[in-house]
């Protein structure tokens, strides 16, 4: 029987979008009145399945997406990441959590037996690069403008680099004439470098903390210029 035969004679309710609602996409929560909403954990989410929901998670999740995925209340999401970074630590696998954002990431003491199962090992970073995502790390979020006062020198490369290796991200962009694009870093930086979090920065030299927080100019503002948005005290605080 040919295409056309099949789709002739079929009963008009398997045609395609009729008498059936679409599935809704991977990640997406049921719609408002949609019987699969009845079934979401809510505030009785447990450990366990939020947990779960992180390992499949293709990507870090916000705490609102955690949110709407499982139809409990933000205090619920806080308090159940709680007490599942308890529990991972110490473990193989650890919660990392970056800012809004949390993920699953296997433990910093098993990095060189996890590169030795998969056959690599990370691509060194040049000191130039060491040295920008430094800045980024302390200081973020930050303009490109603001990194190159700091090094004195042209950062464009040590930024592309660090983006295509998804160590830094763009935040958005700072409310400054030209709108310059202000980075910060990723889930992955905190994963490459061992971190939980941005907390388990390591504490800077007070003259390397000084230099870092170093203030903006006098005089009209470029257009790649934004005003500093660190905080002074905490990085002379690390």
């Amino acid at each position: 029987m040919t295409e056309v035969e099949r789709s002739a004679g079929a009963p008009a309710d398997e045609a395609p979008g009729v008498g059936a609602s679409a599935a809704p996409a991977p990640g997406t929560a049921p719609a408002a009145g949609d019987p699969a909403a009845a079934d979401l954990p809510g505030d009785a989410l447990t450990e366990s399945l939020l947990e779960a929901l992180l390992f499949v998670a293709e990507r870090p999740l916000g705490r609102r997406e955690l949110a709407t995925l499982t139809g409990a209340s933000p205090e619920t999401i806080d308090a159940r990441l709680g007490d599942l970074e308890v529990t991972l630590a110490g473990r193989g696998i650890r919660l990392l959590v970056d800012g809004d954002r949390v993920a699953l990431a296997t433990a910093p003491e098993a990095g060189l037996l996890i590169g030795r199962y998969v056959g690599r090992e990370p691509t060194r970073l040049s000191a130039a690069t060491l040295e920008t995502l430094a800045i980024v790390a302390y200081r973020q979020p930050v303009t490109k403008a603001a990194i190159e006062r700091v090094r004195g020198v042209d950062a464009e490369y040590a930024l592309r680099s660090l983006l295509h290796r998804r160590l830094v991200v763009e935040l958005g962009r700072a409310d400054a004439p030209g709108r310059p694009i202000l980075y910060g870093t990723s889930v992955d930086f905190l994963e490459r470098f061992g971190l939980l979090s941005l907390g388990d920065l390591p504490l800077l030299d007070a003259a390397v903390a000084e230099r870092l927080v170093m203030p903006e100019p006098a005089g009209p503002a470029r257009d790649d210029d934004v005003d500093p948005t660190g905080d002074p005290g905490r990085a002379a605080s690390r």
